[in-house]
């Protein structure tokens, strides 16, 4: 049963493939040529789709008939296997590290009664460095922000078109550069240079002077990260 409804399924692709490929074969005989290029190039591809299509079955087939649902029968006829006893658990080995209970009297007595402390539980002599690291690449991250930030609004104070940008959209970008500007955890340099960028790109007036801020800008953030 399942053998003809995979039959009846790669009967229905053959026939979508070479129609499909019939189609756009006369589609394409009738751009180059006239009604004879288009006969010729439409049966030319659907005898390729048929062809494929044809020696493709075996694959076809052995994809909608998987090998679990090909034989139920065999399956259903092999005898049920008899359960397998799971091995007995070894109890499990403690760590080597694992601290006896501590008397009452000891625990009161003071650490030295308490007797050696396991060197484990001691704390992570690496966690302030990485802790270090983090707070660094936050700062570098957000000094990156700012430079972008303002260097996206002095593209819209001094666009190169005289109606290349509205109002609003210039707004928007000196809103948005001065709230990135205004984060907590940027380095005092980078935020002083910054300040200095807002102040040249504000007025608006000398593209010269807002570009060479947003250079001192971009030197400074270049600096800071060097001297991490």
């Amino acid at each position: 049963m399942r053998s003809s409804v995979a039959a009846r399924i790669h009967l229905l692709i053959t026939s979508v493939l070479v129609t499909s490929a019939t189609a756009c074969g006369v589609c394409v005989g009738l751009l180059l040529g006239g009604r004879l290029t288009a006969a010729l190039a439409g049966g030319a591809a659907g005898l390729g789709a048929g062809i494929g299509a044809f020696l493709s079955r075996r694959h076809v087939f052995a994809y909608l008939r998987p090998e679990a649902a090909a034989s139920p029968s065999a399956t259903l006829s092999e005898p049920l296997a008899a359960p397998v006893p799971a091995p007995a658990a070894e109890p499990a080995a403690g760590p080597s590290h694992v601290r006896l209970p501590v008397p009452a009297g000891a625990a009161e007595a003071g650490p030295e009664a308490a007797g050696p402390q396991d060197p484990s539980v001691h704390a992570d002599p690496s966690a302030p460095s990485d802790r270090a690291d983090a707070t660094g690449g936050y700062a570098e991250g957000l000094a990156d922000a700012v430079v972008v930030s303002i260097a996206t609004y002095q593209a819209a104070a001094f666009p190169l078109t005289a109606l290349g940008v509205s109002d609003e959209e210039r707004a928007a970008r000196r809103a948005f550069a001065y709230r990135v500007c205004a984060q907590e955890g940027l380095p005092p340099a980078v935020r002083v240079s910054a300040a200095a960028a807002l102040e040249a790109v504000d007025q608006g007036v000398d593209a010269g002077r807002a570009h060479a801020a947003m250079k001192a800008l971009s030197l400074t953030v270049y600096d800071h990260r060097g001297a991490r």
